[in-house]
């Protein structure tokens, strides 16, 4: 049995040093031929030089420096004979290694001893068959047992991963425990130590004063047999000395290897070698590559154009839906703040944030915007520091960004000033300290700063007509400020007879300069300024006092609006209630919504006696007390991982957390339904018919739901995990047997014979359908097949696409276009990429844009490629980007032009025609591609499904880490009429004020640092949703 246990006597041990040599000699052959072992035993070793480095520097000085056998020959002498003990173990050969035993002895008597101890014990216990082949090796194992840990932090450093190893259990031989086997490696991250100090067994609490005074009584009979055996033996010793400069050599060039992990081309040329985590994937070169150092991957021609966004943050934010005098209502979701022009039917975005936003406030002007974003942290844990963007709603340029290293958490709440036509800004920090600021934002100079409170602050005004005077509220106060200068004085508000609520959610001015507030207990409280108590020589702010009090709701007052003509709006939260109240604050009319909507967060003022509502379903309604709400915007409210696009039609589903199932149309950015399920969906394919569409659950339950009607066709079960991945075929339904961890991507050939898959331990594997699913063990016979579609983030074509120092969980998706020329990529920082298709050198450039504010967790592109759609986990959004392509231009253009990759269809969609489902039908259907104005194919026998369960939990989130890049800006297409009630055919696009050059720089996926802001675009429109049943 091969390890660092040891049997004979101390006399046999002490005679094989004169193997050394040859063990060192087979032991560096063995180096040359197993990489992939050597790397494993590297990561095995990891922790025993972490202690054993402990004990070296614990060690006195005195200790150190002596070394036997004369000068210089000690350290070398001892690396090189621990060298030859260091062997492969075989699966379930215990190791055992003992600590540095200095305290009692001279260096190499104690060590001997102990080792000799322990050897013997060990030798005991582990049974005749482990002591027959180590007395078949030489003999000499007892002196194996001193080791260096110099030695053996070089050995740390050549030994690499297996490619592939059977876990095995490894059970002590003594009351020590062993060290770590290859199977138990640790993290390569951890680097060893590079001290020197002999190893020993090393219990959790150290070894006890008994064992060492043991090992110091047996120390100097060992040390006279160790001294005469060197001295007579000089010409060993300067073999050895040569062996260990070998030693030293090999371990130098595999620690720079090491360093350096880029992917490797085998030296027959035929097969790349990748590491994650340092674990070697292969990946056989296709037989057409000639020459792969003539390979390069460029950027792509193709750019992507943010177009349109589906969702709306309103679950948790409040007063952030309001309409421009543009016709553009302006609200936010991930870190996009949306212009959505309802009778034009287009959309706008401003992109200039880098992470969530969270509040917006609206300049006297009605055309500037600030709005306040909250902390992150970039992929490589620096901090994205909260501020607020001020920015220009009519060309979507930034005019200032405040507040960068001055707000800790984030902006909680922020107001322009209105007497002096909104020179100022009031911003609260999210803070555990609720900072009040005030900036003049345009010189982007803070003036002032106040701690508030300690409790939670939910709005900040400023007075309409006294500039000097702020308002905030929040958690059981209400606070009047007066502002002068640097200084801010603060007047809490008394109750007195009145009973102090727990919330004061919301308060607005009144026409004559009262203030109106609405807490939690359904209650709006009037507060009057005082005419009696005035502060002592005039300074400090005037007193407010209760004047009356009116029942506005049934349960909380979340907001109030104060309309232009002097009239007012409440929300209700508990009772669904929108209530116009008028001159003298009596109610005058009253609207409910839907509960299915959820409840009221934000009101404001539409077009004419129109009003606007934003709910804690993220739901946008629009509508009027006599013809009530139609939904303008939603969208999902929990974490959104499922999408699929539909196999010949300009649509796409989503499935969520939420239950919710959405069937979007991505011509005309309207919802076709959507329906609830009783499990969380996380996955969805569509049957290649287009018939039905299958959604995959965390329960291991999966769905069949019919894409034209959204009845429910089927109900099915396998197993209790999550599914992670559902695909149609003919091949049948198949339980695969292989991988040993869960499967996160798979893709099919186009005669559906074969299948390739990853799993989230980054094996690539491939399967033989027609012969029982069975898993193809040669992976060189499947380097030339092809896929009908590539979604698997492991493999040549696709290996380019991984950032450096990848930990393996930052790509969560990717798909290649439907004509192979570039591949989508969703990845954990809040970015979408571009990249080259194929990508099959590493570190290969990228567009990369930003958008969503949480992790990306899928993409897919449109069966045509006209479009991709991006979801977000965290933020619940859809992203629709439109794919154009950046073009040489003629001299007489003066520049670079822009190609739209954009198909249009005006006619109507086709019904879908429906099949039976088909339990294993005898072959494949082709793909349908029909143009709109033709009539989809004949509806194939329903295909069955291939679907695979996720046995992990997912990733948690990681913060936007990439470089901020604007969104490509093509020309928009032309604003397509529309009424209420019916979509508009869209015919046309309308142009972006925005030059085609200008807006078509995203940044490339190369190391730099951020930019501070992000070139706005603006977009196509969207026609009103239809409310769910």
């Amino acid at each position: 049995m091969d390890g660092f246990t040891t049997a004979g006597s101390l006399d046999d041990s002490l005679s094989g040093v004169s193997d050394v040599t040859d063990r060192l000699s087979s032991l560096e052959l063995r180096v040359q031929q197993q990489d992939d072992d050597i790397t494993v035993m590297k990561a095995a070793l990891a922790d025993v030089l972490r202690r054993l480095a402990a004990s070296e520097d614990s060690a006195p000085p005195s200790a150190k420096k002596h070394t036997p056998g004369g000068k210089g020959g000690g350290t070398p002498l001892r690396e090189a004979y621990s060298l030859s003990c260091i062997t492969t173990a075989r699966p379930g050969s215990p190791r055992e290694t003992t600590p540095p035993q200095r305290d009692h002895a001279p260096r190499d008597s104690a060590p001997l001893s102990v080792s000799r101890k322990d050897t013997l014990s060990s030798a005991a216990k582990s049974g005749a068959g482990g002591g027959a082949e180590r007395r078949k090796d030489g003999g000499g194992g007892g002196a194996g047992n001193v080791r260096s840990l110099s030695q053996l932090s070089q050995m740390d450093d050549i030994q690499e991963h297996p490619s592939s190893s059977s876990p095995s259990t490894s059970h002590p031989t003594s009351p020590q425990p062993p060290a770590t086997t290859p199977q138990q490696a640790t993290p390569p991250h951890r680097a060893p130590p590079t001290a020197t100090a002999t190893a020993h067994p090393v219990d959790s609490k150290g070894p006890s004063p008994s064992k060492r005074g043991h090992s110091a009584k047996r120390g100097g009979g060992m040390e006279r047999s160790h001294s005469s055996t060197w001295d007579s033996a000089e010409d060993s010793r300067n073999r050895l000395v040569k062996a260990a400069s070998t030693s030293r050599l090999l371990a130098k060039v595999a620690k720079s290897a090491e360093k350096n992990k880029d992917p490797v081309v085998s030296q027959e040329g035929n097969h790349i070698k990748m590491f994650m985590r340092g674990r070697p994937i292969t990946m056989f070169i296709p037989s057409d590559v000639e020459n792969y150092e003539d390979i390069r991957t460029d950027l792509p021609p193709e750019r992507l154009k943010l177009e349109w966004v589906y969702g709306y943050r309103g679950r948790d934010c409040r007063s952030n839906v309001s309409l421009l005098p543009t016709g553009e209502m302006v609200y936010f979701v991930a870190s996009v703040v949306v212009l959505f022009n309802h009778d034009e039917t287009t959309q706008r975005h401003y992109l200039g944030h880098t992470d969530c936003v969270k509040c917006l406030a609206i300049h006297p002007d009605k055309i500037r915007i600030a709005t306040g974003q909250i902390a992150g942290v970039d992929k490589d844990g620096r901090p994205l520091q909260p501020h607020v963007r001020v920015w220009d709603s009519v060309s979507l340029s930034t005019l200032q960004v405040i507040g960068l290293g001055t707000f800790e958490r984030g902006v909680g709440s922020l107001a322009f000033s209105k007497a002096d036509s909104g020179q100022h800004l009031a911003v609260i920090d999210d803070c555990n300290d609720h900072m009040l600021t005030v900036w003049d934002w345009q010189k982007k100079n803070k003036i002032s700063e106040i701690k508030s409170t300690n409790e939670v602050v939910l709005a900040v005004e400023f007075h309409p007509t006294d500039h000097s005077t702020i308002v905030t509220c929040g958690k059981s106060h209400i606070f009047f400020w007066l502002w002068s200068g640097a200084s801010l004085a603060r007047k809490q508000g008394i109750f007195g007879k009145y009973e102090k609520p727990k919330f004061i959610q919301c308060l607005v001015f009144l026409p004559n300069g009262d203030i109106l507030t609405g807490d939690s207990g359904g209650v709006m409280l009037v507060w009057t300024r005082s005419t009696t108590e005035v502060p002592p020589g005039g300074k400090g702010p005037r007193a407010y006092q209760i004047q009356g009090q009116i029942k506005g709701h049934e349960g909380s007052v979340f907001t109030l609006c104060h309309l232009r003509n002097g009239l007012l709006l409440s929300g209700g939260a508990k009772d669904h209630k929108v209530i116009l109240w008028g001159h003298d604050l009596r109610p005058e009319r009253e609207i409910e919504v839907p509960e299915q909507y959820g409840t009221i967060r934000a009101v404001s003022e539409g077009k004419g006696d129109q009003i606007l509502v934003g709910t804690s379903k993220n739901f946008i309604l629009r509508g009027t007390f006599n013809d009530g709400f139609t939904v303008q915007v939603q969208g999902h409210t929990d974490e959104l991982w499922g999408l699929a696009s539909h196999p010949f039609r300009e649509m796409f589903l989503t499935c969520a957390q939420d239950r919710m199932v959405c069937l979007w149309n991505a011509h005309t950015h309207s919802l076709e339904w959507s329906r609830m399920l009783e499990e969380h969906g996380h996955c969805a394919d569509f049957h290649p018919s287009g018939a039905v569409v299958a959604i995959g659950t965390h329960s291991g339950k999966w769905y069949c739901v019919d894409a034209e009607n959204r009845d429910l066709v089927a109900i099915h079960t396998d197993g209790n995990e999550q599914l992670s991945v559902m695909r149609f075929s003919i091949a049948g339904k198949n339980r695969f047997s292989g991988h040993s961890s869960y499967i996160t991507h798979l893709d099919w050939s186009p005669d559906n014979n074969y299948i390739m898959s990853n799993s989230g331990d980054y094996e690539i594997l491939y399967w033989d359908i027609p012969n029982g699913c069975k898993l193809i063990r040669n992976k060189s016979e499947c380097k030339d097949m092809d896929w009908v579609t590539y979604t698997c983030v492991l493999g040549y074509h696709v290996f380019g696409v991984w950032p450096e120092g990848s930990d393996g969980t930052d790509i969560n998706a990717l798909i290649r276009s439907h004509s192979r020329k570039v591949i989508a990529l969703a990845d954990d920082f809040c970015k979408v990429h571009l990249f080259s298709y194929p990508c099959s050198r590493a570190k290969a450039p990228s567009h990369k844009y930003s958008a969503h504010s949480s992790h990306v967790t899928n993409v897919s592109f449109l069966f045509n490629d006209s479009h991709l759609i991006s979801t977000g986990g965290k933020d619940t959004t859809a992203m629709q980007w439109r794919l154009v392509e950046k073009i040489s231009s003629t001299p007489s253009d003066g520049g670079e032009g822009l190609l739209l990759n954009h198909h249009h269809h005006h006619a109507a969609h086709p019904p879908i025609s429906h099949a039976p489902l088909a339990a294993t039908p005898t072959e494949a259907p082709p793909p349908p591609t029909p143009s709109s104005d033709e009539t989809p194919p004949t509806t194939p026998p329903m295909a069955p499904l291939l679907l695979l369960p996720l046995m992990l939990t997912s990733t948690p989130p990681t913060a936007n880490g990439m470089e901020e890049s604007p969104a490509e800006t093509p020309p928009p297409p032309p604003p397509a009429s529309s009424s209420e009630l019916t979509p508009p055919p869209s015919e046309s696009t309308n142009d972006s004020t925005l030059s085609p050059k200008d807006s078509l720089e995203p940044s490339v996926a190369t190391p730099t640092t951020s930019d501070e802001a992000a070139t706005p675009t603006s977009d196509e429109g969207l026609p009103p949703f239809t409310p769910p049943n």
